[in-house]
């Protein structure tokens, strides 16, 4: 069942390279391309784990000073903001002002203590998912590992109990039900970049697919 799903978004993707690109764009908040939407479309690899919060696990890990497990105690201990961004998938739709509140991942490099080589993140979720990000993105202000949206818990579907979100990115390199960040020397491509899509996922330069980089 799983492959199935995976197969038919692998064809999706392929097929999405080939639409135009809407290059009006009334509202000057929403990248190239994208529409805003009022509700929150649910988009992964089409199975949400139910993750126990005593059976939560984060892992830091690979070429850092300090590599740790947290549970979810110690992770709710961390420092904790709160920041409202947008939200925009590569499948062309956006949602604005979504309001978020987790650990900032600067939080999480401090804990971790990458080496001055590490110049890249990867990060592992509960579903298998994979992707990867430059450190120097994911040290942007606005980059967190939410824990709840809009004022409530995140829920399975939206990628609870702890999902990463980076603002500045295509919503696919917040990986959803994290559970590993592993700081690397060099650039791995996680799922969606081992089939075509953009590196670096840019949304303001419509970086959907690797033809575009």
């Amino acid at each position: 069942m799983k492959r199935d799903i995976i197969a038919r978004k692998e064809r999706w993707a392929r097929t999405q390279g080939q639409r135009p690109q809407d290059e009006k764009i009334a509202d000057r908040r929403l990248p190239p391309g994208q529409r805003e939407v009022p509700n929150f479309p649910v988009l992964d690899l089409g199975w949400h784990p139910d993750i126990e919060l005593g059976r939560w696990r984060l892992r830091l890990l690979g070429r850092v000073d300090h590599p740790v497990t947290l549970d979810w105690e110690r992770f709710q201990s961390l420092p904790q903001i709160e920041s409202t961004s947008d939200f925009h998938c590569v499948t062309a739709w956006s949602r604005l002002n979504l309001t978020w509140r987790g650990v900032p991942f600067s939080a999480i490099v401090e804990l971790a203590k990458p080496h001055s080589e590490a110049k890249y993140v990867f990060f592992k979720g509960y579903d298998g998912y994979t992707t990867n990000s430059p450190l120097a993105v994911c040290a942007a202000g606005d980059v967190l590992l939410a824990h709840s949206w809009n004022g409530q818990p995140l829920t399975a579907e939206h990628g609870g109990p702890a999902r990463v979100i980076i603002p500045s990115r295509y919503a696919w390199k917040g990986t959803k039900f994290v559970r590993e960040i592993v700081f690397l020397k060099r650039d791995v491509p996680g799922f969606w970049e081992l089939r075509r899509y953009s590196n670096s996922a840019d949304p303001w330069k419509a970086e959907r697919f690797a033809s575009s980089d």
